[in-house]
């Protein structure tokens, strides 16, 4: 009992203070790849320790003491006795915590409560710095800033264990060779990398809302853990638009997630859904991000536009009593602040609700070079949708065909072999 309690409270306390854990470990050190370092020691020392002799009064207060000693070790190790290392020891005391001092459990966490936002804010952006690769960024992120073990981003990406624990050791080496510092970065440069950020929890959420393969539609877990991170960086740059338009784009998303499937994980298409499902919590919640982007008053941006197009969604009643003519306006607003095949597609979708499938239909067809759509299954998905409603139904089976061979998640497979079945056999039989 003591070790299952032990293991679990382990996992809590891990998923809710690893960010400040790592970052003023991160801040004492001055070094963010240590740090990362000794605060997996701590969590190792701690499934060890916990387990056995159970949980501490302060636990994590006893993660970081840990990380702190595992610091002195290791500089004792690299035998450089500079100020740092006489700063630390003198700080933790040779006969005092370091040996024979107070028990862990009773030192008090050692993070200034007034810095703590200053150290997560900037493992944010040091998770999410350009000198990465997208998906080390991804890695990185889930791992330094949501908590999250090797095991549990693989499972999310269906990506190996192993390739994702490369990634996140290439990320560090890379950080480390680039000499990136352990600061919340200036003002002007802040608002330059912060697009990297966005982008980054941005796409965690979206492969979460819209898997790209495997069994199931929605990856809640991955998708919560895009909001949970968002809400945080809302909290950390209260001043930032674009940061309250992705926090209200991920709610207003989110806030259809109940409906979006049905019993045995099935896709549940828009038209078809039962509204009172939608999550209206979510909805309130997003709509005051949205709110709160706007009353900062420097003009939405990509992800606040989205997020206002979600939010005619979120507040219609109906598919027919959708604001269809507005969502155009603001996908050809976004389209031209973020152009994008996608952006492009989805104009059709609404164009196609708002002014019928003929004028969607040559959108979609300016769109047949698109390399970014060359390989998805969308554009031939959409396009079979908009040809099935024009009654051309040869033409329209040929592209859910296509579009069937390039999906590679089950349940929207099992969407497309559904709109093929209603097209009826092809003929002569």
């Amino acid at each position: 009992m003591v070790e299952s309690t032990g293991r679990a409270a382990v996992a809590a306390v891990w998923r809710i203070e690893s960010a400040r854990i790592v970052g003023a470990l991160a801040r004492y050190t001055g070094d963010f790849v240590l740090a990362e370092d000794l605060a997996q020691e701590a969590l190792a020392e701690a499934l060890v320790t916990w387990p056995r002799d159970g949980v501490p009064r302060n636990p994590a207060g006893w993660l970081l003491t840990v990380g702190r000693r595992r610091a002195i070790d290791t500089f004792r190790r690299r035998a450089t006795l500079d100020d740092r290392y006489s700063a630390l020891a003198r700080e933790l005391g040779e006969g005092g915590v370091a040996a024979g001092g107070p028990p862990l459990e009773s030192v008090e966490p050692v993070w200034d409560p007034d810095q703590i936002d200053d150290d997560v804010l900037a493992l944010v952006f040091i998770a999410c710095h350009p000198v990465l690769s997208r998906e080390a960024r991804i890695a990185l992120t889930l791992r330094v800033v949501g908590g999250l073990s090797s095991d549990e981003i693989a499972k999310a990406f269906l990506t190996p264990t192993a390739t994702v624990q490369a990634r996140i050791t290439r990320a560090k080496k890379t950080l480390a060779a680039a000499r990136i510092p352990f600061t919340v970065p200036s003002v002007p440069e802040r608002g330059e990398r912060l697009g990297s950020v966005l982008s980054v929890l941005y796409v965690i959420f979206t492969e979460g809302s819209s898997a790209t393969s495997g069994t199931d539609l929605i990856r809640f877990d991955l998708a919560a853990e895009a909001q949970r991170l968002a809400r945080v960086l809302a909290r950390l740059m209260p001043e930032e638009p674009e940061v309250h338009g992705l926090l209200a784009l991920l709610e207003l998303t989110a806030a259809r997630f109940p409906a979006r499937t049905d019993t045995d994980g099935r896709p549940i298409l828009l038209e078809q859904q039962n509204r009172r499902r939608w999550d209206r919590a979510a909805i309130r919640r997003g709509r005051a991000a949205l709110d709160q982007a706007a009353r900062i008053g420097r003009g939405l941006g990509a992800y606040g536009l989205q997020a206002a197009i979600a939010e005619c969604h979120a507040v219609a009643a109906s598919v027919e009593a959708t604001d269809w003519d507005r969502i155009v306006l603001l996908y050809e607003a976004l389209g031209r602040l973020a152009p994008s095949p996608i952006v492009e597609l989805n104009r059709a979708v609404a164009v196609s609700m708002a002014q019928g499938p003929a004028a969607a239909l040559r959108i979609v067809d300016e769109l047949e070079t698109a390399a970014a759509l060359a390989n998805s299954h969308l554009l031939p998905s959409v396009r079979g949708e908009l040809l099935t409603r024009l009654g051309r139904t040869d033409e329209a089976r040929a592209q859910l065909e296509l579009a069937l061979e390039l999906c590679g998640n089950e349940p929207e497979r099992a969407l497309l072999t559904g709109k093929l079945a209603e097209l009826g056999p092809t003929w002569p039989l």
